[in-house]
């Protein structure tokens, strides 16, 4: 019989729900966002958010895939990584949930959900993923039982570096669409910081250099947008492809908010042609955060894998749980 998952994204600033079964049909993945005109995130505000929107959206998410939460079968939730306040509001929720309507309760890793929901809905077999969003950039592979980090940032997030330089230049939140619009009426280089060392990145040098250049007034705002990207997408490809050479994996796949770019996506789809491999990226609805993929990774985890559900005082956060922590026992 058809087994329902329900899943809660809570990890940062969007609260999303989404609804699965055990088919793989995305019944419902409903989502509504914190932004800002002016600066970035604000953690107790974000989850202030979550606890407004969370009864619309849960409305919205069981009125589009036409379920019941009596019929649902287990209530998944984004437990790590993450802000603490926000995902102590996921946690809440999930868990009275669980108590209320007396499901099964599991609690997963948000860049493993990335992850999971890209390689189902592109079919990929084998893949390399690079995962870029807002505080995670990590070039990310499956070897013996973990999904092992060939390569990460040494400092912020590509997507937290894209944000502080538009808050610096007195854009909103999030910054990076902005960065993007901007870089489209702009050829002209100019040189910045290339921060690769070995298979990491660093962006903490090339923001300082950034907003020198910017604050200094004698670059345009749009060369230095388009410098901006030309630069970093560079160095993210470079070690995302020396990781595809050092482990022969033939596809790469694309996570996380940012990947939602263009000229990204486009850089990813030229290195793979020249490469030989195959290039996937799911629609922006998965690459963002979303409540479908927490959905689908606790699908996954949970039927046929002979795994307990958690206690509901037992049904924890952890703010701090890397991708290479877990046990990937279901594939």
């Amino acid at each position: 019989m058809d087994k329902i998952t329900i899943g809660i994204e809570s990890t940062a600033h969007t609260l999303g729900i989404g609804i699965v079964n055990s088919k793989g049909d995305i019944l419902a993945n409903v989502k509504d966002t914190f932004t800002t005109k002016t600066g970035g995130i604000i953690p107790y505000k974000a989850s202030q958010h979550h606890v407004e929107v969370f009864d619309t959206v849960l409305k919205q998410a069981l009125e589009k895939s036409q379920i019941s939460l009596k019929n649902v079968d287990l209530i998944s939730y984004s437990r790590s990584p993450g802000l603490g306040p926000t995902l102590r509001i996921g946690a809440g929720l999930a868990r009275s949930l669980s108590v209320l309507y007396k499901k099964p309760l599991i609690g997963v890793n948000h860049c493993i959900a990335h992850l999971e929901i890209s390689r189902y809905l592109c079919k990929a077999k084998d893949p390399i993923m690079l995962y870029a969003s807002g505080a995670n950039t990590q070039i990310i592979g499956y070897e013996a039982g973990k999904y092992r980090v060939f390569g990460e940032t040494l400092d912020i997030g590509i997507g937290n570096f894209l944000d502080s330089f538009a808050r610096h230049m007195g854009l909103g939140f999030p910054g990076g669409p902005k960065i993007y619009d901007l870089s489209l009426k702009s050829k002209n280089y100019i040189e910045i910081p290339y921060g690769v060392k070995g298979m990491d990145v660093s962006f903490g040098g090339l923001f300082t250099n950034l907003k020198i250049k910017y604050d200094s007034k004698k670059y345009k705002t749009e060369d230095l947008c388009y410098s901006l990207q030309e630069t970093v997408y560079a160095m993210l490809l470079e070690v995302t492809e020396r990781a595809m050479a050092h482990t022969q994996k033939k596809e790469l796949v694309l996570g996380g908010g940012v990947a939602c770019n263009a000229r990204l996506q486009e850089m990813a789809k030229d290195m793979c042609k020249q490469r030989g491999a195959k290039f996937f990226c799911p629609p922006n609805e998965f690459l963002v955060d979303n409540g479908a993929m927490i959905a689908w990774l606790g699908n996954i985890m949970y039927f046929g894998q002979k795994i307990k559900k958690l206690d509901v005082e037992k049904a924890d956060i952890d703010p701090y749980e890397r991708t290479d922590d877990v046990n990937v026992y279901w594939r």
